[in-house]
């Protein structure tokens, strides 16, 4: 199995602990939308798309079965977050300022 595109949508509120769900195509055939970059003391994590059940718990609707799937995931997204976040402001933004 290999990530074949990782999409990223940045908050716009930048107090908020979520900065980012991504979109992670896999071998160009099979996506999984909703997964979350969250910040927390103890630095950024991935939060796989997850519903909320009638007694307020979170269970996921998909997710790695193995440490080292859900690295490779983690990875892919974090390099991509990191690359969106090196890049300049867009031309729109900085002319609303």
């Amino acid at each position: 199995m290999q990530i074949t595109n990782v999409r990223l949508n940045k908050t716009l509120n930048t107090e908020s602990k979520m900065k980012a769900v991504a979109s992670v195509t896999f071998d160009n055939e099979f996506v999984v939308h909703g997964i979350k970059i969250i910040d927390s003391p103890k630095g950024l994590f991935i939060a796989m798309p997850s519903r909320e059940k009638a007694n307020g718990e979170h269970k996921d609707i998909a997710h790695p079965i193995n440490q080292e799937t859900r690295q490779k995931i983690q990875d892919a997204i974090f390099k991509e977050y990191e690359a969106v976040q090196a890049e300049p402001e867009s031309a729109e933004a900085a002319t609303e300022e």
